[in-house]
């Protein structure tokens, strides 16, 4: 259940929190009402959505991912696995900033990198590179920087544009690379690459257009980067017409239209409509005008009425 929590003055001048957009920032203060009395909750963008942000439908689960993305970028959060198998995240300074006078027992497993002291499979290199899959080391591993915490125990969110790199497979399995900070593909993240002892792998599923690629590939057409509210009502109409069943093309072919133009994104509906229906021409030549002349029998043109 929620909880009455405390926010102090100097997180609204904090640089940490100056570094995510707005709507991430209302995503980080209200999982302090939800997290558990250690800071930590489930990591579920779905249900994070409806409870914070119920009132507000155009930010729905793919526009809380994205702020969990620049939270945990930035080190506000911890995203991990629990021994469970279920995914959880942790709010890193809760303890510096919350004072719970009786905390309750432990609702949710330990962050295993702020509360079990584990190093994680991957390191982070410079900040806006790669991240790369660490191979253990035949000693002792070594620390990481207490300000960059990875994101999960598999995977290591790179730098703001950069991409992830897979982790070594466990028993078979390998984690699928994690979303980019612009529309998450809500998927399964768990791919079955066959029996450890099999020759060959399972065949790769076909690729299929999502809301991240097209505003992906919406941006990179831009001269410079459009604002990230424009990106962000851009792809929530593009993600409308998805779930619509619209074919991936005629909506590629209606964004492509909006940025030649340089429309509002209101309007991609009709330029999708225009691409799917486009205008037909009108067979047959017109007749031309003929001027008008008097009847020379009015009586018979007329019926009688004159």
């Amino acid at each position: 259940m929620a909880r009455i929590r405390t926010i102090k003055p100097e997180a609204f001048s904090s640089e940490s929190l100056a570094a995510v957009s707005i709507t991430a920032e209302r995503t980080f203060f209200g999982l302090l009402t939800q997290a558990d009395d250690h800071g930590r909750f489930r990591d579920q963008s779905a249900v994070i959505a409806g409870l914070l942000w119920s009132l507000r439908p155009e930010h729905g689960p793919i526009e809380v991912e994205d702020d969990l993305t620049q939270l945990a970028g930035n080190g506000l959060i911890c995203r991990y696995e629990g021994e469970d198998g279920k995914r959880y995240l942790h709010i890193v300074t809760f303890s510096k900033h919350q004072k719970v006078n009786r905390p309750s027992g432990v609702r949710h497993p330990n962050c295993p990198y702020h509360d079990g002291g584990r190093v994680p499979l991957t390191s982070p290199l410079a900040q806006g590179g790669l991240r790369e899959a660490s191979v253990h080391p035949q000693g002792p591993a070594p620390e990481l920087a207490p300000s960059a915490p990875p994101t999960s125990p598999i995977l290591v969110s790179a730098g703001q544009g950069g991409f992830n790199e897979p982790s070594v497979k466990h028993h078979g399995e390998m984690r699928e690379p994690t979303p980019s900070p612009h529309g998450p593909d809500l998927g399964p993240r768990i791919m079955d690459l066959g029996s450890p002892l099999g020759g060959a792998s399972a065949p790769a599923a076909p690729q299929t257009v999502t809301t991240q690629h097209l505003v992906g590939e919406y941006a990179a057409a831009c001269g410079k980067r459009p604002p990230e509210s424009v990106l962000g009502h851009v792809g929530r109409e593009i993600g409308k017409l998805l779930r619509e069943g619209i074919d991936p093309e005629h909506v590629r072919a209606g964004v492509e239209r909006m940025r030649v133009k340089s429309l509002h994104p209101s309007v991609l509906p009709s330029l999708v409509n225009e691409a799917m229906n486009p205008p037909q021409a009108t067979g047959g030549a017109r007749r031309a005008p003929q001027p008008y002349t008097n009847p020379v029998d009015a009586e018979a043109a007329y019926g009688g009425q004159l």
